[in-house]
């Protein structure tokens, strides 16, 4: 039986757009697509499982391992994609790229460019999302004492700049096509979940919106980290309620700083415990939860011409299990 949004079972299949493609993660196969010259181009490879009875799989500990591991295969797709892309969206290797293919050799280097550009990924998200908010935050120190004002401040700036950053990059030319395929692979995946027949009629017919939407988590994070660093912060000060005296203005600024730092684990590994409990349900508790990063989706995704959802749907059937229904959530 259908629910609400028309879907007949939840999938826990997943996708991310790429240049000119797509890549999409069932539960056993990763697939990537790419539109070239020639056609489509398909590449599948088998997915690294953690054992269901592993540490690494435990509620909490999931959430940043899972975090991390889509953070390096999708460095990897994106530059796979880059590779079989048309001539047209590839760009010539630099100088420093040459002499580093040379003295590593090829798989050292395609090693040491993904882990160079998951480490500046995730320091510049760091850096524009956590650590500027927090340093506009301190601005407001003099006018507000309450810690719980300090944070909602402190939260509220982290949301502008995170909307503002992703509203900048939507209107980028270049970007609009990666939002398109990005608006495809939900279409696709709504029409799966539909229980529809996948052909582009069917999935052209699907909205472009998705609970279980990267971006849609990354604006959860941005909002649980209020709550998060909130209490986290007043235990903290209740337990050493003179610590600004005794460090300091600056030395506790700092120190709180790192503090918050520390916890980003905890409010990723919350926030996919969420998205986990949404992509699973479809009530009015969940629809509420899924609200805000719904509404973010008209600004990170496009709707895609016919072109696109083919190539959606060749990513999702490649991945597709053996035995119906096994990547239901």
């Amino acid at each position: 039986m259908a629910n609400s949004n028309g879907e007949k079972f939840k999938t826990m299949i997943g996708g991310q757009a790429l240049i000119e493609g797509i890549m999409m993660r069932g539960p056993k196969l990763d697939a990537i697509v790419v539109r070239g010259k020639d056609g489509l181009r398909v590449e599948t490879s088998e997915r690294k499982i953690h054992p269901q009875k592993s540490v690494l799989s435990w509620p909490l500990i999931r959430g940043a391992v899972n975090f991390f591991d889509a953070q390096v295969t999708g460095v990897k797709a994106l530059m796979r994609s880059a590779d079989l892309s048309p001539e047209e969206y590839q760009e010539e290797p630099s100088k420093l790229d040459k002499w580093l293919e040379e003295k590593l050799g090829n798989e050292k280097f395609q090693k040491a460019i993904v882990g160079i550009a998951v480490a500046l990924g995730l320091g510049m998200s760091i850096l524009l999302f956590f650590l500027l908010p927090m340093v506009i935050g301190s601005f407001f120190d003099g006018l507000i004492h309450n810690n719980l004002a300090r944070n909602l401040v402190e939260g509220l700036v982290r949301i502008i700049i995170f909307v503002g950053y992703m509203l900048l990059v939507s209107r980028m030319a270049e970007m609009k096509r990666v939002f398109a395929y990005h608006g495809a692979e939900h279409k696709t995946i709504r029409c799966y979940e539909a229980g529809l027949e996948l052909t582009v009629e069917n999935v052209s017919k699907q909205t472009r919106m998705h609970p279980r939407c990267g971006t849609s988590f990354l604006l959860v994070v941005m909002i649980l980290s209020i709550l998060v660093f909130s209490v986290a912060s007043s235990v903290l000060l209740a337990f050493v309620p003179n610590m600004e005296a005794v460090c300091g203005p600056v030395l506790y600024k700092v120190l709180m700083i790192l503090f918050k730092l520390l916890l980003l684990p905890v409010v990723v590994a919350i926030s996919y415990e969420i998205n986990r409990l949404v992509g699973r349900h479809d009530n009015a508790f969940t629809r509420a939860l899924t609200a805000p990063g719904m509404w973010f989706q008209n600004f990170t995704t496009n709707e895609p011409d016919e072109g696109m959802m083919e190539v959606a749907i060749t990513a999702l059937k490649a991945v597709l299990p053996e035995e119906e229904g096994t990547d239901r959530w």
